[in-house]
């Protein structure tokens, strides 16, 4: 049989979507995923179950494959799982970024480093090994500044700090992250604080060439933790035709060897011009190409199908809608006692209830992405869209019993 292997296919519902779009526009679909699957099931035609955040137990998984079946393309977008996807690529010599590549965006400081060489706008920065206490970096970059992991995603173990005294619980909290499938050794940034907005473009690169799609405009929690709390999409966002930032996100595809592939990349518009803060190897997280599918009809999924299987995606616009997402929290690390979402609205309103009764969500610095549901608005304006989030979250009814002990 020929297929479609598919790497890590993440949680129901933030990436159902996504796998049903690649089951109805490819060839049948082979996950590999941790567990059996279950919601999964009726779009594959077969599994094997692995640790694909394992890149040796993945190989192995997927040479069984090819020894039976003929696998024409290798489809990921979990964070956690991308470097064993490009790894079974190379070796079946099938389309999909450079192995190094990948290597290069999931290791920050890697990342950094290329940018340096290229000349590339980004923050200042120092790298800290685990025994290193930072005070002299800080001292070099100055305050506020930026502590992250150089390994994880979803801005876990990133915290903003304002002043020495701060810092050392900061990096005691980035060092103790864990985030599943994803290591943390202790190596830290440090990063100069960058002010302004900070917008995501996702992208489909195809020998070398450079393709934005879908630009959303970030909302972000309060400090000193960057927890994503919504995002916006305007079709016709001037940004995506920003030819200053067009030219700066090629060069840093290009500095860090990225020829092929979706990515997903931030950038702080800061008062000296666009900044980038990191390149992601994969789709965007969240819903976000979901966003971006309401808003120009350009569906991630199946760009990332035709990514994998060498062709190049068409990102014809066939929609005109500003869509925007809000993220709903708990005021505090809690057990969950009760949710109840408006009643959906076609065209309007779409809601996701992604947390139960019973369930405990963890706030930073407790956790993070301790959401219990998502909103999602469509209209003709921003500012629709916004109106119609402010009274969703107004009719949601939620209530919890805060954790004892609970920052």
């Amino acid at each position: 049989m020929d297929l479609l292997l598919i790497m890590g296919t993440g949680h129901e519902q933030f990436r159902e979507y996504l796998l049903a779009s690649a089951a109805e526009d490819g060839p049948p679909l082979w996950a590999l995923d941790p567990a059996e699957p279950t919601w999964q099931a009726k779009y594959l035609a077969g599994h094997s179950v692995c640790d694909v955040f394992d890149p040796d137990a993945a190989l192995e998984a997927v040479r069984r494959v090819a020894a039976e079946h003929r696998v024409l393309g290798v489809f990921c977008w979990h964070e956690a799982a991308i470097q064993a996807a490009s790894a079974a690529a190379a070796e079946l010599g099938l389309p999909g970024p450079d192995p190094e590549a990948v290597r290069a965006v999931r290791d920050k400081s890697a990342t950094r480093r290329l940018l340096t060489i290229a000349g590339v706008p980004q923050p200042a920065f120092h790298v800290l090994a685990p025994g290193d206490d930072g005070t002299a970096a800080a001292a070099a970059i100055g305050f506020p500044l930026v502590v992250k992991p150089i390994a994880l995603g979803a801005s876990q173990g990133v915290i903003k700090v304002d002043r020495l005294g701060d810092l050392a619980a900061a990096m005691a909290a980035a060092r103790g992250t864990r985030q599943a499938g994803m290591t943390n050794d202790g190596t830290l940034l440090l990063e100069q604080y960058l002010t302004g907005p900070e917008i995501s473009v996702d992208a489909a690169v195809i020998d070398g060439e450079y393709l934005p799609y879908a630009l959303a405009r970030k909302r972000i929690g309060p400090e000193p933790y960057f927890e994503e709390m919504g995002h916006h999409v305007d079709p016709d966002d001037p940004l995506l035709g920003d030819r200053e930032l067009t030219a700066m996100l090629a060069a840093a595809h290009k500095a860090v060897g990225w020829r092929h592939g979706s990515t997903h990349t931030e950038v702080k518009l800061t008062p000296r011009g666009p900044v980038l803060v990191e390149i992601n190897g994969r789709l965007g997280g969240d819903l976000i190409p979901y966003l971006g599918q309401l808003a120009n009809g350009i569906d991630s999924g199946t760009v990332g199908t035709r990514l994998a299987l060498g062709e190049k995606p068409d990102l014809t616009r066939r929609r005109d809608r500003h869509t925007a997402i809000r993220f709903l929290v708990p005021p505090c690390s809690a057990v969950v006692d009760k949710i109840a979402l408006p009643a959906e609205r076609p065209g309007e309103l779409e809601t996701v209830t992604v947390a139960a009764p019973g369930d405990e969500l963890l706030m930073p610095p407790d956790g993070y992405i301790a959401r219990y549901g998502c909103l999602i608005a469509m209209g003709d304006t921003a500012r629709e869209c916004e109106t119609i989030l402010d009274r969703a979250e107004a009719e949601t009814v939620f209530e919890c019993t805060p954790l004892r002990g609970a920052a």
